[in-house]
């Protein structure tokens, strides 16, 4: 079934987030800056800027998998992760995020049916940048 680019809210290789499927509802983006402590004689010690750190993306979301996309998008995503490769990522903007690796998938399920089958998967996906290779 081709999918709607209309839909997708972010793709991470050949992973979509949209409403057609694992449909985040908070997008969390950290940065921070490495700085290493300089011991100084007879003064408090200096902060030496090393560079910025790999930031971080935290999606947060929601599955009813009865209503879309079915119950094995996390599965999907654990194998997507360990296969260790860095992904391009792109928003639904069609802005390029460059390269991000997959470093934390995380799920709760909830509202059972009969035989166990979940009708609400809440679920957590830790990014990474990257970082460019070379110079």
């Amino acid at each position: 079934m081709p999918i709607s680019l209309g839909t997708v809210m972010m793709a991470l290789g050949t992973f979509r987030f949209g409403v057609n499927r694992a449909n985040y509802q908070t997008f969390t983006r950290s940065a921070a800056y490495r700085r290493a402590k300089q011991d100084r004689v007879g003064r408090a010690p200096a902060l030496q800027f090393l560079g910025p750190d790999a930031e971080e993306i935290t999606l947060e979301g929601t599955i009813y998998p009865h209503f879309k996309g079915g119950l094995r998008q996390m599965e999907m995503m654990r194998l997507v992760a360990r296969s260790g490769a860095p992904m391009m990522l792109v928003d639904g903007l069609g802005f390029v995020w460059d390269r991000w690796a997959i470093t934390g998938v995380s799920e709760t399920k909830s509202v059972f049916l009969a035989g166990g089958a979940p009708r609400k998967i809440e679920f957590s996906i830790t990014l990474r940048a990257y970082g460019r290779d070379g110079s």
